[in-house]
C-alpha cells in the first residue's frame, strides 16, 4: 500500500482486512458513506471508514492503518471543532459500536464505559442507579474525546474534570497491543491519557468512579445586555465563595437573541435537591441586576445535558479558548462585557472552574490548567466566506484578551497549529508527553489531535 492519500483499496486488500476485522467497512460509493465520512461539525472524504465491533477489531484496524501509511483519524462522538474524527483520503476508525455502559462494582460505584459511548448514553444508563459522572454538558459528545482532553461540565467545581474520575483505561496502542493503564499498570501512560488527547492510542474502554446524585437545580437567569459589566463582575466574585455544588456559565451575544443586544445569560446548576440550599447559592446571582427571565427548576441530572448541534454542510464553526486566573479575571470580564455588547461580536461563553479542579496537583495529570478560575471561549459561525470575512475581527478580539488570558482548552479549539499545541501543553507537560509518546507511538501514527511528537 502506498502513502499516496488518493490510493484506492482494491478488493483483495479489503478481503485480507476482513479476515481479521469483523466490523463494518464503508468505502466511497456505499449508501451510508456520506454519513460515515462526516463528523458532527466537519465533512471529510476518507478512503475507508472502519466501524469495529470488538477490541480485536480495533487491533486489526490499527495494524491495517499503520501498514497503509495513510492518515488515521479516530472518532468517538465526532464533536471535535478541529474535525479530528475525519480526514481526506485516509482511514477513519469509528468507535460508535463500542458504547456499552456497565456498573461493574455497585459498592465502589465503578463504571466501565465503551470508548464510543456518548455522555447522553452514560447519563441515561447511570440514572436508574442514582449515579452520575462529572462530564460535559452535551448528550451527543463522546466520552473519549471529552475525557482525554479534560471535561468541564455541570459538576466540575464539586467533582472536578471528567478525567479526574477516571481510574483506568483499556488502550490499543500503535503496535496493535492492548494494555490496561492505571495507577499501578502503565502509570506514565495513565498520566498522559488524562489530558494528552488522542495522542497515545485508542481507548476502547474507560473505568470511572461515579458518584451518587440527586435531582439538581438547573436553568438560566437572564439580565439586560446593558448590565453586562456589573453582572459579570458580581457573578465571578460570587463564584469565589459560593458552595462548590454551584457551577455556572455566563453567555453573551447569542445570535438567536439579538447578538450584541442579547441578554446576559447566567446558566447555573446546583448539585443537590434541597431548595433552601439551592436558593442560598443561586439567589446572590439573581440580585446582581434586573432579571428578565429565570428558568431555574429542579430536574434529573441527565436533563441538564443538551442536544448537540450538527450544522449543515458548508457551515463552518470557529471556536477559540483560553484560561484566566483570579488576578486577571476582573479586567478580562470588563473587556468581555465591552466586546460582547459591541457590533460584530463573536458568541462568548465564560465557564467557572476552580473548586475540585484546583485541588489536584498540577503535575498529577497532563491537563495543565489547574489553577484557572475561568475558561473563556468565543465562537463564530456561518458559510465559509462569512467566517473568513469575520476572522480579522476575531483576531482583534483576541488581541484585546491576550494580556489577561493564557493557555487553551483543547476541547474548544477549531485549529491544531503549533501555537495551539503550545498553549494546550506548557513546555514541561509537553516534554513529559513526548517521552510517553516515544514509548507507545514512536512513529506518530496517532496524529489526528493536538499532536505531540515523539521525543
Amino acid at each position: 500500500m502506498t502513502s499516496d492519500s488518493t490510493a484506492a483499496f482494491d478488493a483483495a486488500t479489503l478481503d485480507d482486512l476482513r479476515r481479521d476485522f469483523g466490523g463494518d467497512l464503508v468505502t466511497p460509493g456505499d449508501a451510508d458513506y456520506a454519513a460515515a465520512a462526516r463528523t458532527m461539525l466537519v465533512s471529510g472524504e476518507p478512503a475507508l471508514v472502519l466501524r469495529p465491533k470488538s477490541v480485536e477489531d480495533v487491533r486489526a484496524a490499527v495494524r491495517f492503518a499503520a501498514g497503509t501509511g495513510l492518515a488515521l483519524s479516530v472518532r468517538g462522538g465526532g464533536h471535535a471543532f478541529a474535525g479530528f474524527g475525519t480526514n481526506d483520503g485516509g482511514i477513519v476508525i469509528d468507535l460508535a459500536n463500542l458504547a456499552d455502559v456497565e456498573v461493574v462494582d455497585p459498592d465502589r460505584h465503578l463504571v466501565r464505559i465503551g470508548g464510543g459511548a456518548t455522555w447522553g448514553q452514560v447519563a441515561a444508563a447511570l440514572a436508574p442507579h442514582g449515579l452520575a459522572i462529572s462530564s460535559g454538558d452535551t448528550r451527543s459528545v463522546g466520552v473519549g474525546g471529552l475525557t482525554l482532553s479534560g471535561g468541564i461540565g455541570w459538576k466540575v467545581r464539586k467533582y472536578g474534570l471528567a478525567l479526574d474520575s477516571l481510574v483506568a483505561a483499556e488502550v490499543v496502542t500503535a503496535d496493535g497491543q492492548v494494555v490496561r493503564a492505571g495507577a499501578a499498570e502503565h502509570p506514565e501512560l495513565f498520566w498522559a491519557l488524562r489530558g494528552g488527547g488522542g495522542n497515545l492510542g485508542i481507548v476502547t474502554a474507560f473505568e470511572f468512579t461515579a458518584h451518587p446524585t440527586t435531582d439538581v437545580f438547573h436553568g438560566v437567569i437572564a439580565f439586560p445586555a446593558a448590565e453586562a459589566a456589573a453582572v459579570l463582575q458580581g457573578w465571578a466574585e460570587h463564584l469565589r465563595t459560593a458552595p462548590e455544588e454551584l457551577t455556572s456559565i455566563a453567555g453573551l451575544a447569542s445570535p438567536l437573541a439579538g447578538g450584541p443586544e442579547a441578554p446576559v445569560e447566567i446558566q447555573v446548576v446546583f448539585d443537590g435537591d434541597d431548595p433552601r440550599l439551592a436558593a442560598e447559592a443561586i439567589d446572590p446571582i439573581r440580585w446582581l441586576g434586573t432579571v428578565v427571565s429565570d428558568t431555574v427548576a429542579l430536574k434529573p441530572y441527565a436533563e441538564t445535558l443538551v442536544e448537540g448541534m450538527s450544522p449543515p454542510p458548508g457551515f463552518a464553526l470557529v471556536t477559540r479558548s483560553a484560561f484566566a486566573g483570579r488576578e486577571s479575571a476582573s479586567e478580562l470580564l470588563r473587556v468581555l462585557a465591552e466586546i460582547g455588547t459591541s457590533a460584530g461580536t463573536p458568541i462568548i461563553a465564560i465557564r467557572s472552574v476552580g473548586g475540585a479542579v484546583s485541588r489536584v496537583p498540577g503535575d498529577a495529570t497532563a491537563y495543565a490548567h489547574r489553577q484557572a478560575e475561568l475558561m473563556v471561549a468565543t465562537t463564530i459561525g456561518g458559510p465559509a466566506p462569512v467566517v473568513e470575512a469575520a476572522r480579522p475581527g476575531l483576531e482583534a478580539v483576541w488581541a484585546r484578551l491576550a494580556p489577561h488570558v493564557a493557555g487553551a482548552y483543547a476541547n474548544f479549539l477549531a485549529s491544531a497549529t503549533d501555537e495551539d499545541v503550545a498553549a494546550v501543553y506548557p513546555a514541561g507537560t509537553y516534554e513529559r508527553l513526548a517521552a510517553v509518546k516515544r514509548r507507545y507511538d514512536p512513529a506518530n501514527l496517532f496524529t489526528g489531535n493536538h499532536n505531540v511528537k515523539p521525543a
